[in-house]
This record gives C-alpha cells, sequence and structure tokens, in this order.
C-alpha cells in the first residue's frame, strides 16, 4: 500500500511531467504561425519545418518525441518510410519475423488484424487530444514502432542507439500511388485532387514529409555511416527476392532464422503469410475499420495493387522523365539511384 509521501512523491512527479508536455506544446503553439505554409493535399495546408513538409499534428509529434522519448534502447526498433513505399507490407514482414515464435501461422495475428495496428505509429501515437493524453513514457519497451519522420528530425538520442529499417521505393510508383490513397482518403465534401495538381505538388517537394528525395538520402547517408543502426532497402529488391529480404532483416535485427526453421519452411510461411494477395483478401483488410488515430483511413486502403511499375499506366512520358530527372539530379554522387528509364 502506498504511503501519504509515496503519493504525494508520485502526484508531483505526474504534475512535473504534465509541465514538461505543456512547454513542447507551447512551442509547438509558438512555432506553427512562423512557418511556410502550401497547399496539402488533404482539407489543411502542409508547413516547412527544417527544409520538409508536415502536417501540423506529425510536427508536435517530431517536437514531442525530441523532447520526451529520453531513453531509447539498442533493441527498439523503428520502420522508416516516407509515405506509400512499402510501409504496409514492411509492417507485417518484419512483425512476423520478430515474433515467430509467439504465435503460430493458423492464428497468427496478422490474419486479423490489420499490420498498422500491430506497429504503432510513432509520431501519430505523440499526439495532442483535448485532454493532453498520449506519452512516449507509456509505450511498452522494447519498443517495434514506425514513422514517416525524416532522419534529421529525430533526436540523436534516438538515431545512435535504435536500429532502424528504412524503405524506399521509385518515386513514379510512389507518386501514383499516394494520389490514389489520398482521393480515397480525403474528406467526401472536398473536390477529389486531380493528377496534374498533385504531380505539381509532389514533383515541388510539397508533398507529406517531403520532398521525397531529401527524406531518402537522410537515411541512405545514415547506413552508409552506421550500417550496423541503419538498413537501407528497396521496394523493388523485396519485391524481387523476398524470401533473401527476409533473412537479411532477420539477421539485422538480432533473431537470424535457426537451421531448424530452415528446414521447417519458416522463411517460406512468412513470405506467404505477409504476401499482398493474402494480407489484402483478408476480410480484416477489405472492411471500412477505422480507428481514433487515422479516423479517416479504413484498412481496405492500405492495399491498392503493390505492383511495382504501375507508373506506366498513369503517367505521360513528360512526367515521367520529369520525376526521373528529378531523381538523378538529387541522387546525384550519393551511389544511391534506382534503375530509371533513358530520359
Amino acid at each position: 500500500m502506498a504511503t501519504p509521501n509515496s503519493s504525494l512523491q508520485s502526484h508531483d512527479k505526474q504534475e512535473t511531467v504534465d509541465e514538461s508536455y505543456q512547454k513542447t506544446y507551447k512551442k509547438f503553439d509558438e512555432i506553427l504561425p512562423t512557418l511556410p505554409k502550401d497547399k496539402g493535399w488533404f482539407s489543411e495546408h502542409l508547413v516547412q519545418y527544417q527544409g520538409f513538409w508536415l502536417k501540423p499534428r506529425a510536427l508536435l509529434g517530431a517536437l514531442l518525441i525530441n523532447d520526451h522519448f529520453t531513453n531509447p534502447q539498442p533493441s527498439d526498433i523503428i520502420l522508416s518510410t516516407s509515405p506509400k513505399c512499402g510501409s504496409t507490407w514492411l509492417r507485417a514482414l518484419m512483425f512476423a519475423i520478430i515474433n515467430r515464435n509467439t504465435y503460430d501461422f493458423e492464428t497468427h495475428p496478422l490474419l486479423t488484424t490489420n499490420p498498422h495496428d500491430l506497429v504503432p505509429f510513432f509520431e501519430g501515437y505523440m499526439r495532442r487530444d483535448g485532454s493532453y493524453s498520449g506519452r512516449v513514457d507509456s509505450l511498452p519497451s522494447p519498443w517495434f514502432l514506425s514513422s514517416h519522420l525524416p532522419h534529421s528530425l529525430l533526436p540523436k538520442s534516438l538515431t545512435s542507439t535504435c536500429r532502424f529499417v528504412y524503405i524506399c521505393r521509385d518515386p513514379k510508383d510512389v507518386f501514383v500511388s499516394k494520389w490514389h490513397f489520398m482521393n480515397n482518403v480525403r474528406p467526401k465534401e472536398l473536390p477529389p485532387i486531380s493528377f496534374e495538381e498533385a504531380f505539381d505538388l509532389f514533383s515541388r517537394g510539397v508533398s507529406h514529409y517531403g520532398p521525397i528525395w531529401d527524406h531518402a538520402l537522410g537515411y541512405w547517408k545514415a547506413s552508409r555511416e552506421s550500417p550496423e543502426t541503419v538498413m537501407f532497402v528497396k521496394y523493388e529488391d523485396v519485391k524481387k527476392e523476398t524470401s533473401v529480404y527476409v533473412r537479411k532483416l532477420a539477421d539485422f535485427l538480432g533473431v537470424p532464422f535457426s537451421a531448424n526453421e530452415e528446414e521447417e519452411g519458416i522463411v517460406e510461411k512468412i513470405v506467404r503469410l505477409c504476401s499482398f494477395e493474402n494480407l489484402s483478401n483478408l476480410e480484416v483488410n477489405k472492411t471500412v475499420k477505422t480507428t481514433k488515430v487515422r479516423p479517416s483511413v479504413s484498412n481496405s486502403d492500405f492495399f491498392r495493387k503493390g505492383q511495382v511499375g504501375d507508373w506506366v499506366n498513369h503517367l505521360t512520358p513528360e512526367m515521367a522523365q520529369r520525376l526521373d530527372q528529378i531523381t538523378k539530379d538529387k541522387f546525384q554522387g550519393s551511389g544511391l539511384s534506382f534503375d530509371l528509364q533513358e530520359t
């Protein structure tokens, strides 16, 4: 039973925590009006903060993470992506790899739960609501989280300690996927955003967590400098050799497959469980189900085609050439590249 003194100490500690969070909220309220704004893909504007375009609540999440995520551990794992680069699929693969000794494949959580509900969204978790709820320190440890935040907006205590897996994708396919997604989840009272308008925004870097090129370069450079803490993969490579990358992911995450697991075909079982065909046809991922964290997005919105090269069915040759040229110019000299069409 708690003594009066211990109860008082607990109360004082909570007041201190609340006060520190209020300071972050105040900082956010002061910063927000000073930032450049541009038309968003949704009903709200995006703001530019330290070179990246964010929704205001993503900025708040970044500030909260920097101010209050103070004790990361080497066992913590963060899946990082720019939006629409394959994060739903990689969430599933990594969750299955990490928890393969906890669940069997017949009753696996992925069969009844959307991957986004199994892996908390870092900056989305750290949002403010009317009661100022949501605390970094309430997350269970070790953490397996996903994030869209650029590498440069994360605290050094995090980037120097945790393990990151980053997946990138050909910007042409990213744009097409993003345009479809945004029109699916756009409020019904707003007209659809046109393909041409969205293309102009995307190519200028005015996109959620964009520019996508700077986002990828941040993690690419980090992976070159610290390969033991940042694993950088391409969506196209994982699609082509999924089993190979499942093994690479397991090795990087410190849970390599044993000889017995290889003999039992565990890698292949994970690949089948997490395949686009399997996940997209599960009842849970075909339903219109939203959550408090993502009230306008249903489970089915996360599954469209999952194809490589679908951009050819949407982009004009001039549009494809423009994005390819931006990609070449941005990545020049970095060692990062995509198999792009000749321009």
